[in-house]
């Protein structure tokens, strides 16, 4: 039988597990997404980045096999979380990448069925994705998602969820109640992440195209840059 849910701690204390951005706390994260080689692991490992994601979607760029991303994710040191990127994924598919490497958050899309489900047949911690282009598409409720991943709605013609590279209004956020921890994500840069931190009041930022020269091709300069310059930001803010 599955694990059951664990139960959701009150409001200002800590969740049981540490790759939860923890709640009334001044906690700040860091997720560089889409890692698919040894270089953009070791920089993300130098840079102690909290999070590093890797994408199970096939039409992604960024795509990696599970036995790839364990022996990716074997280059981490303890403290850096590990994040797989799924996309309207069957229990079976999850369960096979999680046979291969461990992973310690679950960032889903159009997954079918409630995060409780998911965190009681796995027992990672669950976030999920949404798209904003207007205030009214920012989520009251976290629907038992662990953390959320708020980012640009993607295009009509998009052929991928996901930020896309895109930006939406930041200046959206800041009179947002949250339901749960999140991460700004969609657009972000070496260049931006300070003005998107500032903008937005986010505690956490994931990127993913914003630290690369081409698609899925991850610049090891532009991770570090980006990684060095959120946390300045965050401490800024302090």
């Amino acid at each position: 039988m599955p694990a059951a849910a664990p139960d959701e701690p009150p409001p200002g204390d800590d969740p049981p597990n540490p790759a939860l951005p923890r709640r009334g706390r001044r906690t700040t994260r860091i997720k560089i997404c889409g890692l698919n080689d040894e270089a953009s692991v070791d920089a993300v490992a130098a840079g102690r980045a909290d999070y590093a994601g890797f994408v199970f979607f096939p039409p992604s760029p960024r795509v990696v096999s599970a036995e790839y991303a364990a022996d990716l994710a074997a280059r981490l040191p303890a403290g850096i979380h590990r994040v797989g990127l799924f996309v309207a994924p069957s229990q079976a598919h999850v369960a096979a990448v999680l046979r291969a490497v461990h992973l310690d958050v679950l960032q889903l899309y159009s997954a079918a069925g409630p995060a409780d489900r998911w965190r009681a047949w796995f027992g990672a911690e669950i976030w999920t994705a949404h798209g904003i282009a207007r205030a009214d598409d920012l989520p009251d409720d976290a629907d038992g998602a662990d953390a959320l991943v708020i980012e640009a709605k993607p295009p009509p013609d998009a052929t991928r969820p996901g930020g896309n590279a895109l930006r939406f209004d930041w200046t959206l956020l800041p009179g947002w109640r949250a339901p749960a921890p999140w991460l700004l994500a969609g657009g972000l840069t070496p260049e931006n992440v300070a003005d998107g931190i500032v903008a937005s009041g986010a505690r956490g930022v994931d990127v993913s195209s914003g630290v690369e020269t081409a698609p899925g091709v991850k610049d090891p300069g532009r991770i570090a840059a980006f990684i060095t310059r959120a946390r300045a930001a965050f401490a800024a803010g302090q």
